[in-house]
């Protein structure tokens, strides 16, 4: 399948989403008392799309032309 290319608010966009899915369903399979090392796995997951989101904006694209 082809991928078109995104813009780079479109980017931002989806790692947002990406990142409030990630924590809603880490906190839901914590309610449902997912052991230990599921939960890690979001944590790590999480992590990843922070750094992201954080290299995304350190790039530019929160600038205002």
């Amino acid at each position: 399948m082809m991928q078109m290319t995104q813009s780079p608010f479109e980017a931002l966009d989806d790692l947002v989403l990406r990142l409030k899915g990630l924590v809603l369903v880490r906190e839901l399979r914590e309610r449902g008392q997912a052991n230990g090392d599921e939960l890690a796995l979001y944590d790590a997951e999480i992590l990843t799309v922070r750094d992201q989101l954080a290299e995304l904006v350190r790039s530019g694209v929160g600038s205002v032309a």
